[in-house]
């Protein structure tokens, strides 16, 4: 045990620092929709918060990677986190002269978006630095362990803190997380360095060039960042069906109790990797876990009106995500060689991660203009009715049901294909 926590060291440490300062960014851009929200009262405003940090992580991540693989990784942490901090400085600069507007929000979330489009893989290559091998797998469930808890503690700290002392303690507890986290990698962490990596006249554009060569020549890899951008497109067209199910149904209160079962349901996830054996089949756990999830659980909220029931949904739906992610971590870390890993991770990010927006649209846009109306006019046929309701929600309710056919239809055949290739540690 204690030989463990020896090899281990290092990575407890940024892992602890990391999460608690994630943990920090998180709960300030919590308070600033929340406060956007009260000035504006336009959904669409505060939502557009989100779009300005994600967009630069979809478009510039496979630029953003050669950078990472260019340049020294942890220095490449801290100046991304330096340059983030600043953003946070400034928003509490404009709203203490109070000259803070939307335009501000937006402009400083996507340059945020930015710094942390390069800090990821540089984050992702470096724990591949510090981790032995054979604790992949369990360092990786630690690391959907913290995620899952920032994704559930985040909102409720943020209204706690936002309410009772304002927009200032946020910002303050969000700048004292960086400082902790930024005092840990800069004094206590030393990566060993990368041989071969890539030389510092290298062109960006060639090592971008390079990341996608090597998920060409990688089939397996390439497979399964498909498939999950195929499972992220259901499960964000999942995110925008949910409420238009519950809400219209149980109202606001049901709404958040079955949203919590999720984050409740992955932290308890996140300990799988830890206790669970190294799999015979990595990439059967990846697809077999999904087709599971996005199946039973699009299924059982499709056809249930019992709000138990939409919690235990959630619950199968969320569960095995952790573990599905930690194998995918734990392949791509073997497979790939340590001097490429930072430009194919962006390469990853951008394919697997831009269904995410393009999901969120047509699951909205399917409700709104095709399922909904279509129940209105079926709403006298007892057997359009018997499987999905009626009033409000039935067509969200029909909406779940044909995700669930899509979600199983992608784990199906992209289980085949992955079949095709081997994968040994």
């Amino acid at each position: 045990m204690k030989n463990r926590i020896k090899e281990l060291r290092d990575f407890y440490i940024i892992w602890l620092t990391q999460s608690l300062s994630q943990l920090g960014s998180a709960i300030t851009g919590f308070a600033l929709t929340l406060w956007m929200y009260e000035k504006t009262g336009s959904a669409l405003s505060t939502a557009a918060l989100r779009i300005c940090t994600y967009a630069p992580y979809v478009i510039m991540s496979i630029f953003a990677g050669a950078i990472t693989d260019k340049f020294d990784k942890k220095k490449t942490m801290l100046i991304c986190d330096f340059l983030a901090a600043l953003t946070t400085v400034a928003v509490f600069v404009l709203y203490k002269t109070d000259t803070l507007s939307m335009w501000h929000l937006y402009a400083i979330n996507a340059f945020s978006g930015l710094m942390n489009t390069v800090q990821q893989p540089a984050s992702e290559v470096t724990y591949s630095l510090i981790v032995p091998k054979e604790h992949y797998q369990k360092t990786s469930g630690f690391q959907q362990l913290s995620r899952s808890l920032i994704s559930i503690g985040n909102p409720l700290i943020a209204a706690a803190v936002y309410g009772l002392a304002g927009l200032e303690t946020v910002i303050a507890i969000d700048l004292l997380t960086f400082a902790i986290a930024f005092v840990a990698l800069l004094f206590y962490i030393k990566l060993p360095e990368i041989q071969d990596g890539a030389g510092k006249d290298e062109n960006v554009i060639k090592l971008a060039k390079e990341g996608l060569r090597f998920l060409k020549d990688t089939p397996l890899i390439l497979t399964v960042i498909l498939f999950m951008a195929g499972v992220n497109l259901t499960a964000s067209a999942f995110d925008a069906v949910l409420p238009a199910l519950v809400i219209p149904q149980k109202g606001n209160n049901v709404y958040g109790i079955v949203t919590a079962c999720s984050g409740l349901a992955m932290v308890a996830g996140s300990f799988l990797p830890m206790i669970l054996p190294k799999p015979k089949d990595r990439v059967k756990v990846i697809y077999l876990t999904m087709l599971f999830a996005l199946g039973i659980e699009n299924f059982l909220l499709a056809f249930a009106r019992n709000p138990v029931l939409w919690c235990v949904a959630q619950i199968i739906g969320w569960v095995f995500v952790p573990l599905m992610a930690a194998n995918q971590n734990v392949i791509m870390r073997n497979v790939i060689p340590i001097e490429l890993q930072g430009r194919v991770y962006a390469c990853r990010n951008t394919l697997q991660f831009f269904t995410i927006p393009i999901g969120l649209f047509l699951g909205g846009l399917f409700v709104d203009k095709i399922c909904e109306p279509f129940m209105v006019l079926k709403s006298d046929d007892p057997f359009w009715t018997f499987l999905f309701g009626s009033g409000k929600g039935a067509g969200a309710a029909m909406m779940m049901f044909i995700l669930g056919v899509t979600g199983t239809t992608i784990c199906i055949i992209s289980g085949q294909i992955m079949k095709r290739y081997k994968y040994s540690e």
